[in-house]
């Protein structure tokens, strides 16, 4: 469904024509049976009715002797904005017989555009049955792609525009020009044609996709592949990879292959898929999660264990006052930092199980000394946690890679303080000593959206979880909910950057890839609406989820 800009009703023409004679009143009509007050109104300027002694002049004809009878002309009615998920933030109507795909027509691109825009070119015209031509000279029936001027948009923005029987899409950068191309796709899969006019689109939040726990669920390449197309149709942006925690270490390593599970991706796996997401305009954002989540690697460095003043081992944590578990974690930040090439770098810091304790201090007095030796007398063991996250940020950050963090691993009342830089990726407000989203916000940090409340799609619903819906997300959530079903004020969103729909595999074996697949397609969907446009959706959910439905079938 869609939401539209503007939309003008065709008003009748009055019946006060002036006419010159009987005859030529009777050969008009006979002459052009499809002419209609629509008709007329199209052709007049800026699309109005005329009347009165304007509307004598323009409708005054010669005597039939004078001249040839007209050929029909084609009456159209106003066009309505295309069908699409999410649905175009602007559409200026028009008339005319809109574009649908022809044997002969083509998806071209101009020479100085071949660099930049061959790759969205080719797959359009594959996804279409189209032919494709490096050219400046675009035919009738072609779609036309290229750049406008630079900064001549917001990011990934674009301008699609069907008029004269040609598709022009034009954006200040190539992803605004592939996701004009997702609408174009989308406008022919739903209706059979993209409607006259012109749509001006872009969107509200720059991070918008899909959080994914290959740690503990091997999926396969191909599937992660199937949901990249997925994603970019919907106009998603961002695939994160959890793929370090307790049960597996799922991508290969040089410098410390010891720690890797089985199956696991290799490098070459990885970047087949952040290949095939770089086309797409995805960026892959991996997540290596510390001090905690580390027992895979720990089941090979079990000196690295942390353990109570009791000698119990606290799952999954490192000891982080031993130097050797911070030079384990830089290494491997350090491989994996050219595999992956976008420009950002999840580092967990979240559940470091030393700090749910009653008092950490007593219970872990290594780290109490750690934390005094190197922050001062009145330092914690939060402090040396902190200490850990903005440690591991100096590793990333010379790479060009902006640091990502969980909200449990952001502290208040220490004397260390997360970096500033860091973006907070808020996903409960269930955890010890939890912080209300707007702490962070009052910080000035920025925020991405991931409610377990509503965008957590835990495998087997344990601990109180219940796969999302996409129902509960179009009705009831906006980027605005980080915590619970309450927004924060409407004066900090631009720090909020958008929202991922994350599947955790805490019960692995409880659902099937394609399961999983199916689970979230209609949560997806739903997600990409709502950080498209910040605006209510129009359509309700029962008209919604029928065109997700058309657009992407169940199974």
């Amino acid at each position: 469904m869609m939401r539209q800009s503007r939309q003008i009703r065709s008003r009748q023409l009055g019946r006060g024509h002036v006419i010159a004679t009987a005859a030529v009143a009777a050969l008009v009509s006979l002459a052009v049976p499809g002419c209609t007050a629509a008709s007329d109104e199209a052709r007049s300027p800026g699309g109005a009715s005329t009347t009165g002694s304007a509307a004598a002049t323009a409708t005054t004809f010669a005597p039939a002797t004078s001249a040839p009878a007209p050929s029909p002309t084609p009456s159209y009615a106003l066009s309505t904005a295309p069908r699409t998920i999410p649905a175009v933030r602007e559409h200026i109507p028009a008339r005319g017989p809109g574009w649908k795909p022809a044997a002969a027509a083509r998806v071209v691109v101009p020479p100085g555009n071949a660099a930049a825009l061959t790759d969205e070119g080719k797959l359009l015209a594959g996804e279409l049955h189209m032919g494709f031509a490096e050219t400046a000279d675009a035919r009738a029936g072609d779609v036309e792609l290229a750049l406008g001027a630079k900064n001549s948009g917001p990011p990934e923005s674009y301008t699609l525009t069907v008029q004269g029987g040609r598709v022009r899409v034009t954006g200040p950068d190539e992803a605004g020009v592939f996701y004009g191309t997702r609408t174009l796709k989308q406008a022919v899969k739903s209706a059979g044609s993209a409607p006259e006019g012109t749509v001006r689109d872009g969107p509200a939040k720059p991070q918008r996709g899909l959080n994914l726990d290959i740690a503990r669920k091997n999926f396969t390449v191909g599937w992660i592949e199937d949901q990249l197309r997925r994603m970019a149709d919907l106009k998603l942006n961002q695939l994160g990879l959890h793929f370090s925690d307790d049960q597996a270490f799922r991508i290969q390593s040089d410098t410390h292959p010891e720690i890797v599970s089985t199956p696991h991706l290799t490098k070459a796996e990885v970047r087949q898929i952040i290949a095939l997401a770089a086309r797409l305009h995805i960026t892959v954002v991996p997540e290596l999660d510390s001090p905690g989540h580390l027992g895979a690697v720990l089941r090979a460095h079990p000196a690295l264990q942390l353990r109570d003043v009791q000698g119990r081992a606290v799952k999954g944590a490192v000891d982080i006052s031993d130097p050797a578990s911070a030079k384990l974690i830089d290494e491997l930040l350090r491989e994996y930092l050219p595999l992956f090439p976008g420009g950002l770098w999840h580092l967990g810091a979240d559940e470091y199980q030393a700090l749910v304790y009653r008092d950490p201090q007593a219970s872990f007095p290594q780290l109490a000394r750690a934390a005094q030796q190197r922050y001062g007398p009145s330092a914690r063991v939060q402090d040396l946690a902190e200490g850990w996250l903005n440690d591991r940020a100096d590793v990333v950050r010379p790479a060009g890679k902006v640091p990502k963090a969980w909200n449990d691993g952001f502290f208040t009342g220490g004397v260390v303080q997360a970096a500033k830089d860091i973006q907070v990726e808020y996903w409960t407000g269930k955890e010890l000593g939890a912080r209300p989203p707007l702490e962070y916000l009052r910080e000035g940090r920025k925020l991405v959206n991931l409610n377990d409340e509503y965008l957590y799609y835990v495998l087997g619903q344990p601990n109180q979880f219940t796969y999302p819906t996409g129902k509960r997300i179009y009705e009831q959530w906006t980027p605005l909910v980080l915590r619970g079903t309450t927004p924060v004020p409407a004066r900090y969103a631009a720090q909020i950057l958008g929202a991922r729909l994350a599947v955790w595999a805490d019960l692995a074996g409880a659902q099937t890839q394609a399961q999983v697949a199916e689970g979230i397609r209609l949560p997806l969907a739903a997600l990409s609406q709502k950080v498209w446009d910040a605006r209510p959706p129009q359509p309700p959910w029962a008209g919604f989820k029928a065109l997700a439905d058309r657009l992407q079938p169940p199974g």
